[in-house]
């Protein structure tokens, strides 16, 4: 199973597709989650500690490893590079496992004329393409707000886009435009999952945006949500029966769908 989470900053996406990595685990799957947002907060939301995670240095960064895979400098233009370098080994030798849990910290090009044609994002895209076409184990991307990592190919394997959305005009149109851009290559299967529900009201405005076939569920607004992210606590560990009611049914309704 290979599951890109996306949706507007600040829906909680890193927060599900942590919580999601340990119900698939638990369930005594495999499972590899893979950090591909440039603003990197996955390890917290798995539960690594803090001391552990600061030591994890993002694919993106790793200067000679570019250079020994691309054949050139990163953040230099004007140089020859391999476009299909060798990246099989990189998953297995650059995660750290956590609980059963492996994670692979990508990074991110940072903007700022960077542009796309440089060895960081083609060694960026080679790795997500032999994790996603490759791998055997349940593979989790946390991802930006887009599609930039993901070619064609690619996108093909991937058995569900998962979008995180929360009551609001911006995050709606976000996740809709997310979806018009992945079909575009070739991604068919789409999930929503409301995040920060607070009543039935704002759940049913969710659910009328989108085709009912594509919702998966909705977790209602907890202040256990945002006490995790703030004492850096796994949120696995702190759910209440209400809050596991959600997520229980979140995972149910991906494992009947897939």
């Amino acid at each position: 199973m290979k599951l890109a989470i996306t949706g507007k900053g600040g829906t909680g996406k890193t927060t599900v597709a942590g919580i999601l990595a340990h119900y698939y685990k638990n369930d005594g799957y495999k499972v590899l989650a893979v950090d591909a947002d440039l603003d990197s907060n996955l390890a917290s939301a798995i539960g690594i500690p803090a001391e552990k995670a600061s030591s994890i240095i993002p694919i993106s960064e790793q200067r000679k490893l570019i250079k020994e895979r691309t054949g050139a400098n990163p953040g230099q233009f004007g140089q020859l590079f391999k476009m299909n370098p060798a990246v099989h080994d990189i998953p297995d030798e650059f995660c750290i496992d956590y609980q059963g849990i492996k994670l692979l910290v990508l990074g991110g090009v940072r903007k700022g004329g960077s542009g796309c044609a440089c060895p960081e994002n083609v060694l960026l895209r080679s790795l997500l393409s032999e994790i996603i076409l490759n791998r055997d184990e349940v593979v989790i991307v946390d991802m930006e707000a887009g599609i930039e990592h993901l070619g064609r190919a690619t996108a093909r394997s991937i058995d569900k886009m998962i979008i995180i959305v929360e009551p609001g005009s911006r995050s709606i149109s976000t996740a809709k435009t997310i979806m018009r851009m992945a079909k575009e290559i070739a991604i068919q299967s789409f999930g929503i999952i409301g995040n920060k529900i607070q009543d039935e009201q704002k759940k049913d405005w969710i659910s009328k945006q989108f085709s009912q076939d594509q919702i998966l569920g909705m977790i209602s607004y907890h202040e256990i949500i945002r006490d995790a992210d703030l004492f850096e606590q796994p949120l696995i560990e702190l759910l209440d029966k209400k809050l596991k009611a959600d997520f229980d049914k979140i995972y149910q309704a991906m494992s009947l769908d897939l």
